[in-house]
């Protein structure tokens, strides 16, 4: 099957529904529910792009399994070029969304690309877990799905030895037992990014246990089934899509990409869904040994400065708008958003200027370049969203909307609203995307989100230290100072 159109994709969540929940009833079909219904139109728009005339080329590439058109995002990079290719169609995907999908499909797509590509890690395990790893990785890319993914399991207390998860645990997922046919899981896990939307779920192992080495192995495990696999439920938060109009929610009203709790009721995963089984030493190397992070940092960061991008395009409309570039604290703080997209953009060129093509035959970005880049945004994100509240000030608070701007009193807000540069109308409908942006739920989320996704500042922080190859730099300071 070749690149899915955004009709397939929609007909495919239709005829395959997963059981979904949201404000306390089930969801009877997510492609028209007020909550998602808009999400799911933004990534039928994704898919729709593989067909665009324009953008053939930088959206799809041909399978070597079938000869058809398929997401560029599934490829197998053997070269640079490869990776440069990659990143152009992800590019075109987070422009789409401004930056603000965080787990638009080609997250996954390049993940399970990774763990295909060193399939005979998973075979260390079990011979045929490297079977199953290289044909799932087939199966979705000839398929075209979306993915989403969970793995974290929930905790009742933070406490120094209190939060580990013990052998009588009731809120962690666990192996309850194996039959002919596969595993059977029992358990919930956080946070499902996509989850309603997506056609398949993968599960990782978490790495938050302090077990003994017999009690882990219920809970190291990794595999991947469809979202409506019986005895599996999506929980999802309260929705940011408040039902409102582009004008008055922009960001919200197309990109609510929404999480989920996920509920694993007795569920069976079939054995060729297996990837990893009880080995706790595997499970917590995986993501290193396979280049996971890698990959999928690519993505990351691509999508990220696409929405550095996104914010100084918007802060200088803002300014403009408000008659206020030449003030010297707006241009010092223009400047950091400028510092910020190049300081991202320069580690992702480095980050694939330096890939190397790794254990498994497979081109991989340099991974120092990438972690820098997203240690470096769990700051950077926050703080933009902040300088856009003092760009923006008084502007953004007792904003019209557009039943205003037609309303009683529309004579009176495009009288007094107008600016030197911009009429009521383009002011209100800019700062309206600012605060959808900077100060609405949705854009709450969006800063806890980056905040958070990839581990809190301090852990992030640790794995770079601990990654980095600091012994060159002591070599030779050691040098230095022995020449007496």
């Amino acid at each position: 099957m070749p690149a899915r159109t955004g009709d397939a994709y929609i007909t495919g969540l239709r005829e395959q529904a997963a059981e979904v929940y949201i404000h306390g009833e089930r969801v009877a079909d997510v492609t028209t529910h007020p909550a998602l219904r808009n999400g799911v139109q933004t990534l039928a728009s994704l898919y729709d792009m593989q067909h665009d005339p324009k953008l053939q080329d930088d959206m799809t590439y041909i399978s070597p399994t079938t000869g058809d058109r398929v997401g560029l995002s599934f490829i197998m990079p053997k070269s640079l070029d490869d990776l440069e290719r990659r990143r152009t169609m992800m590019r075109h995907w987070a422009r789409t969304g401004c930056g603000m999908l965080g787990r638009a499909p080609d997250f996954m797509n390049v993940t399970i690309m990774a763990m295909a590509g060193a399939a005979n890690y998973f075979a260390q395990n079990r011979p045929e877990f490297e079977d199953n790893i290289r044909h799932y990785y087939e199966y979705i890319r000839e398929n075209d799905l979306v993915l989403t993914h969970t793995l974290v399991n929930l905790q009742r207390s933070r406490a120094p030895l209190a939060g580990a998860l013990e052998d009588r645990t009731d809120v962690a997922l666990a192996v309850v037992k194996e039959t002919d046919a596969g595993i059977v899981v029992r358990g919930p896990r956080i946070l499902a990014t996509l989850g309603p939307l997506a056609d398949e779920i993968a599960v990782y192992p978490a790495g938050n246990h302090q077990l003994s080495p017999e009690a882990q192995k219920r809970y190291s495990f990794a595999f991947a089934i469809p979202c409506n696999t019986p005895g599996l439920k999506f929980l999802c938060r309260e929705s940011f899509d408040l039902g409102r109009s582009h004008f008055d929610h922009p960001l919200g009203s197309r990109f609510e990409e929404m999480d989920a709790l996920v509920f694993f009721d007795d569920v069976l995963v079939p054995w060729e869904r297996v990837f990893l089984l009880g080995d706790v030493e595997m499970c917590n190397q995986m993501p290193i040994a396979t280049n996971r992070n890698n990959h999928s940092g690519h993505q990351v960061v691509t999508k990220n400065v696409v929405k550095c991008e996104f914010m100084l395009g918007l802060a200088t409309l803002m300014t403009r708008t408000l008659g206020s570039t030449t003030l010297t604290q707006v241009k010092q703080m223009m400047s950091e958003l400028i510092e910020n997209l190049e300081i991202t953009k320069a580690c992702l060129r480095t980050a694939e200027v330096e890939a190397e093509v790794d254990q498994w035959g497979v081109m991989c970005p340099s991974r120092v370049p990438l972690q820098v880049a997203r240690n470096l945004f769990i700051r950077m994100y926050p703080r933009m969203a902040e300088i856009l509240h003092l760009l923006g000030s008084s502007s953004l608070m007792a904003l019209p909307t557009k039943a205003d701007m037609q309303g009683p009193l529309a004579d009176e807000l495009h009288a007094y609203l107008d600016t030197d540069t911009a009429t009521a109308e383009e002011r209100v409908r800019l700062f309206r995307l600012a605060w959808d942006t900077c100060c609405s739920a949705f854009a709450s989320r969006q800063v806890l989100y980056e905040r958070y996704f990839g581990g809190n500042t301090i852990q992030t922080s640790v794995i770079l230290d601990n990654l980095y190859d600091k012994e060159p730099m002591a070599e030779w300071v050691r040098d230095f100072l022995e020449q007496g």
